[in-house]
């Protein structure tokens, strides 16, 4: 049911990241309050993951990273689960390689590499769920907004405002920067 790996990505020269696959699992557990950031690839998350750097370092915390997965919303039909294993291996594998490249994208983009403690972590379920259950053993909770022009910018995503209104921890929501 929960499978955890254990694995290093290049963030910079001579530096990794553990990244830690949580299957069908929970977020890890264990280990100290940190700085969690939500992050799906967006450009909103990016900002968000960029800040999060900000607040973990400013707070000496480590920083963990999280995406969540959620490759049957509606559940599977009965005898199914088997059959698409090997499409949710594929799409876990490819959510921690989406999250390497958006740190080592978020790394090129700061005047100073974030050097604290970092980890990643890809977990299978609803996205606004996983979040709510992580942040109880948080520092912060940092997301960022749909990132959308116009009226729609002034609200919230789903998963942020869930977060604003529901995480056990303070959450930070990171807007988009002002348009050039």
């Amino acid at each position: 049911m929960f499978r955890e790996e254990a694995g290093v990505v290049g963030v910079g020269p001579e530096e990794t990241v553990p990244v830690v696959l949580s299957v069908l699992g929970r977020p890890p557990t264990g280990r100290p309050p940190g700085v969690l950031a939500a992050c799906d690839g967006s450009d909103g998350s990016l900002w968000a993951l960029g800040r999060a750097m900000t607040e973990a370092e400013l707070f000496g915390l480590p920083l963990y990273v999280l995406a969540v997965v959620n490759p049957a919303p509606a559940g599977y039909p009965p005898g199914m689960a088997e059959l698409v294993q090997e499409s949710v291996e594929t799409l876990v594998e490819s959510m921690a390689d989406g999250l390497r490249r958006a740190v080592a994208a978020v790394q090129e983009q700061r005047a100073r590499p974030y050097a604290g403690e970092l980890s990643l972590h890809v977990v299978l379920g609803n996205v606004i769920e996983v979040l709510l259950e992580a942040s109880t053993r948080q520092h912060t909770l940092v997301v960022g907004t749909r990132g959308n022009g116009g009226f729609s910018r002034l609200l919230l995503g789903s998963v942020s405002t869930a977060a604003v209104h529901h995480a056990a921890c303070p959450v930070l929501v990171v807007p988009a920067p002002p348009q050039a």
